[in-house]
């Protein structure tokens, strides 16, 4: 049963132009004054989002944007800010992008975190997608295998050191600790200092391709499973759902459909699907733009990603469209009602499902991302309110 609402927000600010035959990305430039301006974006997100009863506000982590597409380069920072500025909102980490941190570090960082803000931000890990970040920060990407080979050592000490009151480790990116006099011995172990003080800590990690490998990773160490974007949709899904249940049951694990999973979908609401559409369209074209570059969209061709860096011939040209995303259930997009029924779809299908994600497309200006968000938790999230256990009325 779903009874959990988050959304994503990546770091976007607000922009002109957008659509296929907007801005080109490569061309967009914004200056530091605005690009500074996610910050209070995020915040103004958070505090409605806090108001109306949503679980988690997630942020995701990344670096020279100059493009303004996604601007918060540390979300535990912005976290542990806006767990000061709402009263119950999770904040989560929508991912820590592993390659780029000293897994030490980002452990500390994370513990203190936890700490300062009650226990109110919720731990994410990725391997990162843009090679301006990972490789700028000295860490491969374009090596796959070398990435992936990385992260997973790093995810194996973070959890040793919020797991064990003292930890050591020998692989082939770390030996920790350096075997170097201290204080007249020889160091053999550390201790993380703080360990985060609820444990074991929630992860979660974002789903793209669904490899056997990462599955099996993630399931090894308790790590759940965030699906949206092109995962979200149809079949794609589906089959990532099923891989995940094998993964858990190859441990010994009996796990339900959609159990220790998040669905994340874009969405728009209107008093109509098709109005929806109309005014969503621009949004969804930028959306593509942006991440069709990057090759983060599988089923798009090398013709079509150059079209979509030229905006006088991408209007006209055979492109993913709103219509596409909308029929294949990628996005979620039209009436409260049709919402809440595509939803409740999802719970039949999924008996283990009880978290969901919306987020809205880059471009979404402030104004109209706070009406959404406002919207949806109205009108939409009271169809899936738990039912009220049932206590009598105390005599005077």
């Amino acid at each position: 049963m779903i009874t959990k609402f988050d959304s994503l927000f990546a770091g976007h600010v607000d922009m002109d132009d957008v659509g296929y035959g907007g801005t080109a990305v490569n061309a967009r430039r914004y200056p530091n004054e605005h690009l500074a301006s996610v910050f209070d974006k995020a915040e103004a997100m958070a505090r409605l989002m806090d108001r109306l009863g949503y679980n988690t506000f997630w942020m995701a982590e990344h670096h020279f944007q100059r493009e303004g597409y996604e601007c918060i380069p540390n979300v535990m920072m912005m976290a542990l800010h806006l767990a000061h500025r709402t009263e119950r909102l999770r904040l989560g980490c929508g991912f820590n992008i592993t390659p780029m941190w000293h897994p030490l570090r980002l452990a500390e960082d994370y513990a203190m975190a936890d700490i300062l803000s009650g226990g109110r931000i919720t731990f994410g890990v990725g391997r990162g997608y843009h090679t301006r970040e990972v490789e700028t920060f000295g860490a491969p990407l374009l090596d796959q295998a070398a990435n992936r080979e990385l992260f997973e050592e790093q995810v194996e000490i973070i959890f040793k050191a919020f797991n064990s009151e003292a930890f050591s480790h020998q692989g082939a990116h770390y030996t920790l600790p350096p075997e170097v006099p201290y204080r007249g011995y020889t160091l053999k172990e550390l201790t993380l200092v703080p360990r985060p003080l609820r444990r074991p800590v929630e992860c979660w990690q974002p789903v793209q391709g669904g490899s056997q490998r990462a599955l099996e990773f993630m399931a090894r160490h308790g790590i759940q499973a965030m699906v949206g974007g092109g995962s979200a949709e149809g079949g794609a899904m589906h089959k990532t759902v099923l891989a995940w249940q094998a993964a858990h049951a190859k441990l010994g694990q009996e796990i339900a459909l959609g159990e220790r999973m998040c669905f994340g979908f874009h969405f728009y609401m209107a008093d109509s699907r098709e109005q929806g559409m109309r005014e969503a369209a621009k949004y969804y074209e930028e959306n593509m733009k942006m991440f069709g570059e990057l090759r983060l969209v599988r089923a798009l061709t090398d013709e079509q990603i150059a079209l979509m860096g030229d905006p006088a011939r991408a209007p006209g040209a055979k492109l993913p469209r709103i219509e596409d995303a909308v029929a294949s259930g990628g996005f979620l997009c039209g009436s409260p009602e049709q919402i809440i029924e595509h939803l409740k779809k999802l719970e039949r299908a999924y008996p283990g499902l009880d978290r969901v994600s919306i987020s809205l497309s880059v471009g979404v200006p402030k104004a109209v991302a706070l009406e959404q968000l406002e919207r949806f938790g109205t009108d939409v999230m009271p169809a899936f309110a738990p039912s009220p256990v049932w206590a009598p009325t105390a005599v005077a």
